[in-house]
């Protein structure tokens, strides 16, 4: 994909004149790295202290270890998947190829590589995913945990060839600040969980080449901060590694100013990309976990340095923390909003564990868990490491001055996420909806953002009965980057064969729709109830109201469209993978098994539209479900059409069995 002349221009027109400026000053600055690098000053006994507390590792529990020593030795086998494909050449990796296109990206200046081009580089993800070194941050792990100097040795081998075959500011792996970030984040653990290898000083602190890229990945990260419209979780990676990479390679007289530099960047922008609620404002629920990994690392990293922490910092790591315990079913699932590629920002764990579950086990740890919290499930072994280098905050300190909730939030207002519930948070068999009555994504781009207002997930003892279908692709796919955010690849209405929100491109926005929460609450009845409508289509508003009765087991779905123009109506309904359905007339019969029994529900859909299943279509797409960034699968999706004139109802239930 090769963006148009089109693009930048409406990529322009939502920067700000400090964005534009601070973009030129960019420019000027690659052009003159281009003929003048940088070059790394000397450094002379370099140390590391920033060490783990004795007695560390062995806090780990046993199931994670072995679940971490397990995916180890695959990875010294050579076997790893990324984004659906299976790759089988980690024993000696190519850092430059894509195993998906079989494409390799030109060599030259960093910032001349077309990385937006797939015929030119390939899978960009692809490429870069490697090379955040997040796979020799688990081998590193499992040295220390094992003692085995087989994986410290694969480590290094790999370290010292990515470091030859990537000199400073040539490839496509120093395009990206949050690749850099990231990266260096992850060295700082390696050097970390390779404490006691007899090799490590002379692969690290006394390895010149090694200090230069560490020197060179902070002063980029310090020169290309992501600016404005940009200022997403890029920006919080790249503050992340910067203030990581500062604190545990204290090595530079530039040190303590990229130190300074790099807390003030993730305070700042921790509170900007986090909704006073906790929940994180690109409405995208992969970013809230990428963001808090990145945040709780990074105050890792200076506690562990004794640098001082902003109180706001550690307040905005708290009430994300509180936000997730909220939001998530009774299986530990959040929902499904916005886009998602798998990203994370410390991965020192096997397959199989769970990431929220992790997630909430360290938020336990650091801040303390609320009587209303679920109980978290399963052991890891991320929480331990960061427990030990994380100051813990008192109960007292954290209850009662951080203002926390004292019951279980249904409604984030700031936010426009409503949860309605049938049952108690961790009971039976609870009916779970997530509405959507927010904005329409972050910044005047809203490049994460779906145009899904008043979409709806619905979830019966964690199976996603109807589902949000996810993301699947970024780049190189057009269709099907269009297809997972549009209007019509949600559950919710849309009209005219258009999407409520305009879009300029695969992370562009040019037109938002805005929507606006009317109801949220709970009535003495036991029936919680939600109402919202949106402005996205011009001259018509979409009301939707739902209810949900405990009593009966019964959600109800009235969509209202108010215009004084005759409209074509599709109205989409998602099922999960997991569920079977069958269509007769305007009625469905839904069934699936969860451990070992048969479950089923019953959709009524609306008698005045004409209903028809789609199961795996491609021309167009339609009836997909993606678990996973590269992955996606045919599930069936139910869409009735029809025609609105002037002011119409569609009233759908959906009744459990």
């Amino acid at each position: 994909m090769t963006m148009s002349a089109g693009w930048y221009l409406r990529r322009l027109s939502r920067m700000g004149p400090r964005e534009v400026g601070g973009r030129v000053g960019d420019a000027v600055r690659r052009r003159r790295w281009r003929s003048a690098r940088p070059d790394c000053p000397s450094v002379t006994g370099a140390r590391f202290t920033a060490v783990l507390p004795a007695g560390t590792i062995a806090q780990i529990p046993a199931d994670a270890a072995k679940r971490l020593v397990a995916e180890a030795d695959r990875l010294l086998y050579g076997h790893v998947e990324y984004f659906g494909v299976v790759r089988d050449d980690l024993d000696d990796p190519d850092w430059w190829s894509d195993p998906k296109t079989g494409r390799r990206a030109p060599w030259g200046y960093a910032f001349d590589v077309p990385y937006r081009n797939e015929e030119a580089v390939g899978d960009i993800k692809q490429i870069w995913e490697l090379s955040r070194h997040q796979y020799l941050t688990v081998l590193a792990a499992a040295y220390a945990v094992t003692g085995n100097e087989r994986y410290a040795e694969r480590v290094a081998e790999h370290l010292r060839s990515w470091w030859k075959a990537n000199p400073p500011l040539r490839g496509v792996h120093w395009i990206s600040g949050i690749e850099l970030g990231i990266r260096l984040l992850s060295w700082v653990w390696i050097r970390r969980l390779l404490d006691g290898w007899p090799g490590v000083g002379e692969l690290f602190e006394n390895n010149p080449v090694a200090v230069s890229q560490i020197w060179h990945h902070q002063r980029w990260l310090a020169a290309f901060p992501s600016r404005g419209s940009s200022a997403n979780n890029h920006v919080i990676a790249e503050a992340a590694g910067q203030l990581a990479g500062a604190c545990a390679f204290d090595w530079f007289s530039t040190s303590a100013r990229w130190r300074a530099g790099a807390l003030k960047s993730l305070d700042q922008h921790l509170r900007s990309n986090t909704f006073g609620s906790g929940l994180n404002r690109e409405l995208a629920t992969e970013y809230h976990g990428l963001v808090l990994e990145l945040g709780l690392a990074a105050v890792a990293e200076a506690d562990a340095a004794g640098v001082p922490v902003p109180a706001s910092t550690r307040l905005v790591l708290l009430r994300m923390t509180d936000a997730l315990a909220a939001v998530v079913d009774s299986r530990l699932r959040p929902p499904r909003q916005g886009d998602a590629d798998d990203g994370h920002g410390l991965v020192v764990d096997g397959a199989g564990t769970d990431r929220w579950a992790s997630l909430l086990a360290t938020g336990d740890a650091v801040f303390g868990r609320l009587g209303w919290w679920p109980a978290a499930t399963g052991s890891d072994v991320r929480t331990p490491l960061l427990a030990a280098l994380i100051r813990p905050y008192g109960k007292s300190e954290t209850a009662s001055a951080m203002n926390r909730p004292a019951r279980r939030p249904a409604h984030f207002a700031d936010a426009g996420m409503t949860i309605l519930r049938s049952a108690a948070e961790s009971g039976p068999e609870e009916i779970w909806c997530r509405c959507d009555g927010g904005p329409h994504g972050f910044l005047s781009i809203a490049a994460h953002a779906h145009a899904d207002a008043l979409s709806v997930e619905v979830r019966h003892d964690g199976v996603e009965v109807l589902a949000d279908p996810g993301t699947y692709c970024y780049h190189g796919q057009p269709e099907w980057r269009q297809y997972f955010r549009s209007t019509l690849g949600h559950n919710t209405l849309q009209l005219d064969g258009t999407d409520q929100s305009v879009s300029g491109g695969p992370f562009l926005w040019t037109r938002h729709a805005h929507t606006r929460v009317l109801t949220a609450g709970t009535s003495q009845q036991g029936v919680a109830r939600w109402c919202a409508e949106h402005d996205g289509y011009q001259g018509s508003v979409h009301r939707r109201r739902v209810e949900l009765e405990a009593a009966s087991r019964e959600l109800k779905v009235v969509d209202e469209v108010r215009g004084s123009r005759r409209a074509e109506v599709r109205l989409a309904f998602h099922l999960g993978p997991a569920i079977a359905a069958d269509l007769t007339g305007n009625r469905a019969e839904l069934t699936w098994i969860r451990d070992g029994e048969d479950r089923s529900a019953v959709l009524d859909l609306p008698g005045q539209l004409s209903w028809r299943a789609h199961h795996g279509e491609t021309q167009p797409p339609l009836g997909w479900y993606s678990a996973g960034f590269g992955r996606k699968e045919p599930t069936t999706t139910l869409v009735g059409t029809g025609f609105t004139d002037g002011v119409v109802e569609f009233t759908t239930a959906l009744r459990f069995g």
